[in-house]
């Protein structure tokens, strides 16, 4: 939700992929499905996927809480635990099959009352408020992976037009004086 990254590129990120001094996680590889098996694929989507993405303060604090979480269980697990190190990981330690990374989060949402959104509308949500928020287009493109900022704009319009407005404004109040 604060990051705008896809469920593949989530599922495979490792802890080493996380700096906590500089606040960022580094997008390297995606959990993808061979058949109905999730196989770690050590690329991104495309090379543009492969990214930096800047944390923000309350998503690394909640990443801390959920380390130490994990390493609780991990001390419980003992010698069956998997060990793969990855930041979203069953009990165990061992992959999240997508479709039930999926399911498990349909079923948050419902148990919280909130209106049914799909996990991937996380990213389009993130998208749109960022772009309505002024963020620039390019960053959105960065941030989200796309391989052109055309990708961004083309999916996204729906967000500018209150931009388009806000610099209609400016503009003319440059020109204008």
């Amino acid at each position: 939700a604060m990051t705008g990254m896809r469920r593949s590129e989530l599922l495979a990120t490792r802890w080493t992929d996380i700096d906590f001094e500089h606040n960022r996680v580094a997008v390297r590889r995606a959990l993808v499905l061979v058949g109905n098996e999730p196989v770690m694929k050590e690329t991104t989507k495309t090379a543009s996927s492969s990214r930096l993405i800047a944390l923000d303060e309350a998503t690394v604090r909640a990443l801390r809480e959920w380390k130490r979480r994990q390493l609780e269980e991990k001390l419980q697990w003992g010698e069956a635990y998997k060990g793969l190190g990855l930041v979203a990981s069953r009990e165990d330690g061992s992959l999240i099959h997508p479709e039930r990374f999926s399911r498990w989060f349909d079923a948050r949402v419902r148990d919280a009352g909130l209106p049914k959104i799909r996990l991937h509308d996380l990213r389009h949500t993130y998208a749109t408020l960022a772009l309505q928020a002024g963020v620039h287009p390019k960053v959105v493109q960065e941030r989200l992976g796309h391989s052109s900022i055309s990708v961004t704009l083309d999916t996204y319009s729906h967000a500018i037009p209150a931009i388009e407005s806000e610099a209609a404004e400016r503009v003319a109040s440059l020109i204008l004086g």
